[in-house]
């Protein structure tokens, strides 16, 4: 019962937290006050909420990544993949080994293997409080699409860091070969097991429902274990769970487009999955604050274990360490977008010289840390083999926290000022993209409606009541006055008239996605857009298909 009442409470407060960040200043996004929401619970309402990183990646991490990977815009993905992967896997390299040495340089009574895993858990990314800002900041399209890839992969790539770092800890050794063939198996394996979950768990969903009917409660429920399933299977082989979950979300785009979902469950599940993520999303953030009075309360002996009087210095190490941070992300920032700007202009495709500062900027103040570092940090292990403590662990505890406090500040005080007044480029080019696809589409919808019109005529031998249909759609609310004054006989012929129009207009629009689905396969548009336009389409459907009814 009390833990009944305690997920209760939490959900309660993301509610409530989803309230005040509506009234509160729009400078002081939601996961801030979430936190400071946690907080106050953990001080005043004297709860306490065990964290168990296991169930807490488990039951938190895996929905969110699947949700992350499956919306994410796939285009933008595969176009700005050298730059994704440079963040997700060579930033996250660059900062686990310079910070690592760094963290053990500015404190030397932590070891050398503990500071890498201190490295190791800051290093992950956090779009959630980003996003945050994003819906008070015009952040640039192009640079929120490489945040948010960035986010899917180097969560990934900073736990496998942190696993290697713990096991150094406790072995006292460390292979540089067999770290790398490690990591290779936990990435290719978990994306391999990802995708293949996916694909086995829809297609064989697809077949049963062609042969034995559907309903979408059950449709929905399929796409709600779906990320859970990938997980654990990851994790059963030794794999990358987390890479797994974001894997299975990406295939979704590319399996779930031949499945057959009616317009009403994709609309259904859609709305499911938002409230889903919010509700997690607010989960993950009170409980990072409800855990940090706790943490902090220990501030003072933490300091006094590595030979320091007073919790001040933590202060300065957290500075120090989000200071490292800021500078290497600045470099590896600079840097690549130099060089990709060089490429663009050796190839004839740049337009502009050196990348704007301000955008720089932006995307370095951008790297806020999160949930997922403080997950990291609580599992470290409390023991060596020989029954002794793990070395600072609680000082890594504390330091994270500290680190994922200031990087959410900074990223909600410095992107609005970046970004601020920023002219942002016109997209001519999806434009264009959006204009083509309605045309396509509604020559698909009107070659749709002439054959069910056909088909109409040949049914019920009236070809003219029929082709009249397309006039009187024109003159909608005339024929809702006449419907409603007319006697039986014309509200009767109202009524099939009715019927036919519906008919025809349901016809249309699945003609219609048809087409902008058939567009999206072939590469002529984006699947942003296709994905956009279905969701117009989709409403349209489950509205005429209820009136059928």
């Amino acid at each position: 019962m009390g833990v009944v009442t305690l997920c209760l409470f939490l959900l309660l407060a993301v509610v409530v937290s989803g309230i005040l960040a509506r009234i509160l200043p729009a400078t002081l996004p939601r996961p801030l006050v979430q936190i400071g929401l946690g907080a106050l619970i953990g001080v005043f309402a004297g709860v306490r909420v065990e964290l168990d990183p296991e169930l807490f990646f488990l039951l938190l991490v895996p929905p969110l990544l699947f949700l992350d990977g499956w919306r994410m815009p796939k285009d933008e993905l595969f176009r700005d993949g050298g730059a994704i992967l440079g963040l997700a896997l060579g930033l996250v390299f660059l900062t686990v080994l310079g910070l690592g040495l760094f963290i053990h340089w500015l404190i030397p009574a932590m070891p050398v293997a503990v500071a890498f895993a201190l490295a190791a858990v800051v290093s992950p990314t956090d779009p959630i409080a980003v996003s945050a800002v994003a819906q008070k900041v015009p952040v640039p399209k192009r640079m929120m699409h490489i945040l948010e890839g960035e986010s899917l992969l180097n969560d990934a790539s900073g736990l496998v860091c942190l696993r290697f770092a713990i096991a150094a800890a406790l072995s006292g050794t460390f292979s540089l070969g067999s770290a790398a063939t490690t990591f290779a198996w936990m990435a290719l394996a978990g994306v391999a097991i990802g995708g293949a979950i996916t694909w086995l768990v829809i297609t064989g969903k697809a077949l049963f429902a062609r042969r034995f009917g559907d309903d979408s409660g059950s449709n929905i429920l399929v796409s709600l274990l779906i990320p859970f399933g990938a997980y654990l299977a990851a994790e059963h082989v030794h794999a990358s769970g987390v890479l797994a979950a974001a894997a299975s979300g990406i295939s979704m785009t590319f399996v779930s487009s031949g499945a057959t979902v009616g317009a009403a469950t994709r609309i259904r599940r859609r709305a499911v999955w938002d409230m889903l993520e919010f509700t997690l999303n607010g989960v993950i953030f009170v409980l990072l604050g409800e855990q940090l009075p706790g943490f902090f309360s220990m501030a003072q002996q933490t300091a006094l274990s590595i030979g320091r009087p007073s919790a001040w210095w933590l202060i300065i190490y957290v500075a120090a360490i989000v200071a490292a941070l800021a500078v290497l992300r600045f470099v590896w920032v600079w840097v690549s977008l130099h060089l990709t700007v060089l490429r663009a202009k050796r190839l004839g495709t740049a337009n502009t010289g050196s990348p704007p500062r301000r955008i720089i900027g932006a995307m370095s103040v951008a790297g806020a840390r999160g949930g997922i570092t403080l997950a990291g940090a609580l599992t470290l292990p409390l023991s060596m083999p020989d029954g002794a403590p793990f070395p600072a662990r609680d000082l890594v505890i504390l330091l994270a926290s500290g680190v994922i406090l200031t990087t959410l500040v900074i990223a909600a005080v410095g992107l609005p000022i970046l970004l601020r007044d920023l002219e942002l480029p016109s997209d001519d080019g999806a434009t264009g993209q959006r204009d083509r696809a309605r045309i396509v589409a509604a020559k698909a919808a009107i070659a749709e409606i002439e054959r069910v019109q056909h088909e109409i005529a040949e049914e019920m031998g009236n070809a003219d009541r029929s082709t009249e249909i397309a006039a009187r759609i024109m003159d909608q609310y005339r024929e809702r006055i006449d419907s409603l004054r007319g006697d039986d006989e014309h509200r009767w012929k109202q009524e099939q008239e009715s019927w036919l129009e519906r008919r025809l207009r349901l016809a249309a629009v699945r003609a219609e996605r048809q087409a902008v689905s058939d567009l999206a396969q072939q590469r002529e548009i984006s699947l942003t857009l296709a994905d956009q336009l279905g969701r117009e389409l989709d409403l349209a459907d489950a509205r005429l298909t209820r009136l059928n009814v």
